[in-house]
């Protein structure tokens, strides 16, 4: 690696974090800080953390001696003053005096060391960064380093490795009895610039932010030379066909069985991941061995779980189902048996995987969130790359299992799990047509706002570009009445997502015409996207909710738009209606045959609802057709209030949360008794 410090970009960063408060001191520890964050082989996610030693002034005026530390959870690659916690220094630096110190008391005296009580939780290592005397500490999971550390003899070998520059630690659980043992290293090795703790990283200490990030870099470099010096061939193995097409078959019944293991409490999104290095990974022939021997570094437990899930490359709803079930009685086994030295104390997250290995594939990343998802996706990745590094060099060694526990289930590291009362929809995955705009559009964001990932099918390409990115979802143009195109689309959802729980079939087009003289052109072309396209939709969807089904999933839940044309006919808009007939039957029917595959249906008879489709120009028409004032006709019914596409939106959502619904159609029209359905 290249040092790539620069003096324009340091004075630079001086100017722009000054600009938001920031002293000198914290802007060059801001700017170390993202060039370490930039690099994947030095941290990732939230990984590592920074400090600097500098001095501040409270309320009355004072100086305090003050230490900024990168908060908990935060990432340094774009991290910004708001991602630093300033900390009472000298009140702890009292605590070193202590033999012992618990978690409980040492997270209290940090949240009454914050000279800003709105700051965040400082990192869990701050102690470290607090007892160590230089001014600038960071902190690394350096790639390199944990190949050379996650070693049976790592100890011997880093100390072979970077010499008596550098102080070398057992592994410590992170914290005081960690940060004890490194001050006492430091006050007896006092011109040292690096210490390493075994199967764990590196921390480089400078009393400017250059030389720290310098020794930083140094520090690597001398693990990654090691490393190349040493390499011999790694992972030999039969080589396994890569079968691309598997994947939409085995994502399915994946999604099925992990839902399946949660007790269908919440959803799974899943990240999938492949490329020449993990194949070559998977394909080893103890892969068994090295891929169950545990994290590269301690802190990745609480997101990936200590083991992944190996499932064979041939597959069948069964074998997924019964490898997912193994796992997580393993997984209660590890709990029950680590949870007794706790007094029982610990409460058991869920027991599924969150990795999971398909030799000849790749690796999946199991999440609660997209985001989460492709995190996990993104430290399994770095996991393996680790472990090639590691057993290219020798056998790759982690912590013990009595460790991994530990640190999966130790307070200030599971803090970072905590999060408010989750959305209900939070990890399930909602298809919505003609989602650019109107009522399509709104119930798109009201999925979104129950926690679901979107994906928007519209046939306007600016509108989907717009309302996903808005969303945070999945835009695709697809014109619904091709069903090559729609066949692709929902591919491009299972590579996405993993499966689908919801579908709102939406897209639809009015159509006008006496029913006796229109042409045969204009009923055909409405029966094509206002009936058909329903099918073609639904029976793409029922594909993917079987699989999840058989898998032990739940299935999914399948929506109409079925208006209120379906059941009460208006003059001249037959060519609209009679395909809409067609779609509330359809939603009968989707309910009989598949809820055996627990598949849900649903429709919404909605009336009146300004949209694309009932446009100014076509309510203008519908209104003079009644002899009414738009207004008049807008506001027709027995509540006289004019339906907006949100109330549409919150029925869809109604009926997706409805467990025990099917078959139902809920009418959304402020009344009218016309229309009105059992």
């Amino acid at each position: 690696m290249t040092i790539k410090w620069l003096y324009e970009e340091e004075v630079s960063a001086i100017k722009m974090f000054g600009r938001q408060g920031a002293s000198a001191p914290l802007a060059q520890c801001i700017h170390a800080s993202r060039l370490i964050g930039a690099s994947k082989t030095l941290v990732v996610h939230g990984g590592g953390n920074t400090s600097v030693k500098t001095t501040t002034r409270d309320v009355l005026g004072r100086e305090v001696n003050t230490i900024y530390i990168k908060a908990s959870g935060h990432d340094l690659a774009g991290i910004n003053i708001d991602g630093f916690t300033a900390l009472d220094l000298d009140k702890l630096k009292e605590l070193e005096g202590l033999n012992r110190l618990s978690d409980d008391h040492m997270l209290a005296v940090f949240n009454q060391a914050k000279l800003d009580f709105r700051s965040p939780s400082p990192s869990v290592e701050t102690l470290m960064h607090v007892f160590l005397p230089a001014p600038y500490i960071f902190h690394t999971h350096a790639n390199s380093v944990l190949a050379v550390t996650n070693q049976p003899n790592g100890k011997t070998q880093a100390a072979k490795v970077f010499g008596p520059n550098v102080i070398v630690l057992p592994y410590a659980m992170s914290g005081f009895e960690l940060a004890k043992k490194a001050a006492i290293a430091a006050r007896k090795y006092p011109d040292v610039s690096a210490l390493v703790v075994i199967k764990h990283g590196v921390f480089t200490f400078g009393i400017s932010a250059k030389e720290a990030y310098g020794n930083m870099i140094r520090v690597v470099n001398f693990a990654k030379a090691s490393v190349k010096r040493s390499r011999k061939r790694v992972f030999v193995g039969r080589s396994q066909p890569f079968l691309p097409y598997s994947r939409q078959k085995l994502a399915p019944l994946l999604r099925g069985a992990l839902i399946s293991s949660t007790g269908e409490t919440s959803g799974v999104i899943l990240e999938f991941r492949t490329n020449q290095l993990i194949r070559k990974f998977l394909d080893g022939k103890d892969l068994t061995r090295y891929a169950n021997t545990g994290p590269v570094t301690p802190d990745h437990v609480i997101w990936t779980k200590p083991k992944p899930l190996i499932l064979p490359s041939e597959f069948d709803a069964i074998t997924v189902r019964r490898a997912v079930e193994k796992f997580t009685v393993a997984y209660k086994r590890y709990f029950t048996k680590n949870n007794q030295r706790f007094g029982k104390t610990k409460t058991m997250r869920e027991a599924s995987p969150r990795v999971v290995l398909v030799p000849g594939q790749g690796l999946y990343g199991a999440g609660d969130t997209a985001e989460n998802a492709s995190m996990i996706a993104d430290l399994a990745e770095n996991w393996i790359e680790v472990i090639t590094a590691a057993e290219s060099i020798g056998k790759f060694s982690s912590i013990s299992t009595r460790d991994m526990f530990d640190i999966e289930y130790w307070s200030p590291e599971s803090a970072k799990l905590e999060v408010a009362i989750s959305p209900p929809l939070k990890g399930r995955v909602a298809l919505i047509t003609g989602g650019g705009s109107g009522i399509g559009q709104a119930t798109a964001q009201i999925f979104r706002d129950a926690g679901a990932e979107v994906v928007v099918l519209d046939v306007n390409a600016n509108a989907t570009r717009s309302v996903a990115e808005k969303l945070d979802g999945l835009g695709l143009v697809v014109d619904v009445t091709d069903a090559i195109a729609v066949g692709q689309a929902f591919k491009r959802v299972i590579s996405s997502f993993g499966g689908l729980d919801i579908v709102v079939s939406n897209a639809g087009g009015a159509w006008q015409g006496e029913i006796g003289t229109v042409s045969e052109s204009v009923l055909r072309k409405s029966f094509e996207l206002n009936f058909f396209a329903h099918q073609t939709i639904a029976q793409n969807a029922v594909r993917v909710m079987r699989a999840q089904h058989s898998a032990g999933g739940s299935g999914g839940c399948i929506l109409f738009n079925t208006s209120k044309q379906a059941v009460n006919p208006g003059k001249n808009f037959g060519p609209y209606g009679l395909p809409k007939a067609a779609t509330l039957f359809l939603v009968r029917q989707y309910a009989l045959d598949h809820g055996k595959h627990g598949i849900r249906t649903g429709g919404v008879n909605a009336d009146r609802v300004r949209s694309g489709l009932l446009s100014d120009e076509m309510i203008a028409m519908r209104s003079k057709a009644r002899k009414l004032s738009e207004d008049e006709y807008l506001r027709g019914n027995l509540l006289g209030r004019e339906v907006t596409a949100n109330d549409v939106a919150k029925a869809f959502l109604d009926l997706a949360l409805s467990p025990s619904t099917t078959g139902a159609i809920l009418t959304v029209d402020g009344g009218n008794i016309e229309a009105a359905l059992r």
